[in-house]
């Protein structure tokens, strides 16, 4: 396993986020994590990648325990991951390339032309041309600020690639653009992919396995024929509910 969660809790005040929560995550596949709103999912993320504290349990990346990890160890296990966090994220005051070069400034000592080759040929490897690389933040439509950021999470050649929300906020043909780009990194890159999402459609496009969350716990794990199959109650009315319906209906002719 690339990610090994066991008997995870989180929590804020008296307020317990994830309750005893554990997931693996396998090497090569795209894992979609889906809950309701607020239901931890983006916490677990970022419990994952050392932005939020745990109360109990443990979390092994890379076959590495981090709460084991001396600090050099952590560094280099999270040199070995990239992120794209929800919204982006981007600096405002730099350009799209200075966006993408940022992580190679932090870890890597190159020349400012290789710098700017390697920065171009990642917005290049996103579908973004060395123009677009001169636009600032504020400049961007939404579909290309995630490419932008995905780039970023790019830079250093992960393993892993965590997604939060990736096509939340994008309409319909530019969130299918960006799954389908997904799809095709992962599969040329081989890359694994922890997705954080609500987006029925990616879940069915481009997850190779879906974790979902309730209560603070993964309630069902498996394929979406799976999540379809599930009597979880949360389950049942996510991927069994009218918005889901032409999903089930489509993946039932498929068969």
């Amino acid at each position: 396993m690339v990610i090994r969660v066991r008997d995870l809790v989180v929590g804020f005040g008296d307020h317990i986020v994830l309750d005893h929560l554990s997931v693996d995550v396998r090497r090569g596949e795209i894992l979609g994590f889906v809950g309701g709103s607020g239901g931890g999912k983006s916490v677990l993320l970022r419990t994952i990648i050392g932005l939020l504290p745990k109360r109990h349990g443990s979390i092994e990346v890379l076959g590495t325990n981090m709460d084991r990890a001396s600090d050099e160890e952590r560094r280099a296990i999270e040199r070995r991951w990239g992120i794209l966090f929800q919204q982006g994220a981007l600096f405002s005051s730099l350009t799209a390339l200075q966006n993408v070069q940022f992580p190679m400034r932090e870890y890597l000592k190159l020349s400012e032309r290789l710098l700017k080759e390697v920065a171009i040929a990642k917005l290049r490897m996103v579908g973004l041309t060395p123009n677009d690389g001169d636009k600032y933040p504020s400049e961007l439509s939404g579909g290309m600020t995630k490419r932008v950021a995905l780039a970023r999470a790019l830079a250093l050649d992960p393993e892993i690639v965590f997604l939060d929300e990736p096509t939340s906020g994008l309409d319909p043909i530019a969130a299918g653009d960006f799954d389908a780009l997904i799809r095709t990194l992962q599969q040329t890159l081989g890359l694994t992919v922890f997705m954080v999402t609500h987006d029925l459609e990616s879940l069915q496009t481009v997850c190779d396995r879906i974790a979902a969350l309730a209560d603070g716990k993964v309630v069902a794990a498996g394929s979406l024929a799976t999540m379809l199959a599930s009597e979880h109650e949360w389950v049942k009315a996510y991927f069994r509910g009218k918005r889901a319906s032409r999903l089930a209906s489509r993946l039932a002719h498929s068969d």
